[in-house]
């Protein structure tokens, strides 16, 4: 049986976050979430399955709000999941709580869009 490697979201820290997240020349989606968290979880699949589709197009992160509390407070993050849409370094949408990955890709081909 062939194992295919499915693109997952990459981890992003608070010191890499700026360069990762803020200076991309594609929209960015972060996932807010701690791994205690059950509904983080649950939209985990969800999230790594938006990576793997838009590959190339936009970037997604996952962000642990206990290992970089800074970052949550930053973003006013009060409840997660917190899922973030990044375009030009701001901060163009949000969905809290676990959601369906056809609503993340659609939000971000529609920023993608308009940047072509």
């Amino acid at each position: 049986m062939t194992t295919i490697a499915m693109t997952k979201a990459a981890t992003v820290t608070a010191a890499d976050f700026d360069t990762q997240v803020l200076q991309s020349d594609v929209p960015v989606l972060v996932d807010f979430y701690a791994s205690w968290c059950p509904p983080c979880r649950a939209v985990a699949p969800e999230v790594d399955a938006v990576a793997a589709q838009m590959e190339g197009q936009a970037r997604v992160f996952k962000l642990d709000v206990d290992a970089d509390p800074d970052v949550e407070a930053r973003y006013g993050v009060r409840s997660i999941p917190t899922l973030i849409f990044f375009k030009d370094g701001q901060v163009v949408d949000q969905v809290v709580g676990a959601v369906r990955r056809t609503v993340l890709v659609e939000k971000l081909q529609k920023l993608q869009s308009v940047s072509d």
